[in-house]
């Protein structure tokens, strides 16, 4: 893998391949290892895409369950080196990185948005305790204070008002925006 310092585009975001159940320790393992080599300036963050959902069984009792989006996969947002490629591939768990032959090849910025990988901070208007209001989704039309924002910034807790009284409803950022 000598030619990947040739080909270094700087931080992008690129899918390594794991074993079925991995994912956790695989993302765990990487985020030890640059502490302890101190290689924060090329792997930036590393991902294990979850959808939260609530389920409820059949006594009615409520249970969050996290869904892995893309099984068998993480994201790593670091500069591509022989060193950082090197530290990636040889975790406990990986198979290697996804792209042609063994070519890592980076998420383009679509693909990155697409699978709402990383909110840009300058793109997040949103604070706790501001008055919002739904455009878009299955609760449009409703409005309310923000009481939560989720640890991706992808989904907020509104306490919406209705005429008998006010209940917390999950909706997505992007389909949320501040009261005018």
């Amino acid at each position: 893998m000598s030619n990947i310092n040739e080909k270094n585009q700087g931080p992008r975001w690129y899918v390594a391949h794991t074993y079925t159940g991995y994912e956790n320790k695989v993302k765990d393992n990487i985020e030890k290892m640059v502490e302890n080599r101190g290689l924060e300036h090329l792997i930036y963050d590393v991902k294990v895409p979850v959808e939260v959902t609530v389920e409820t069984n059949d006594k009615g009792e409520e249970k969050t369950v996290e869904t892995k989006l893309f099984p068998s996969y993480v994201f790593v947002k670091m500069t591509m080196t022989d060193e950082s490629w090197h530290v990636v591939r040889n975790i406990t768990g990986v198979t290697g990185f996804v792209g042609p032959g063994s070519e890592p090849t980076p998420l383009t910025d679509k693909e990155v948005e697409m699978f709402s990988v990383e909110v840009n901070a300058e793109e997040f208007k949103f604070k706790l305790g501001d008055k919002v209001e739904v455009v878009s989704g299955i609760f449009e039309g409703y409005s309310g204070i923000l009481q939560e924002i989720s640890e991706d910034k992808k989904q907020l807790v509104i306490l919406a008002s209705t005429e008998r009284r006010d209940i917390p409803i999950m909706v997505e950022t992007k389909d949320v925006r501040i009261a005018e």
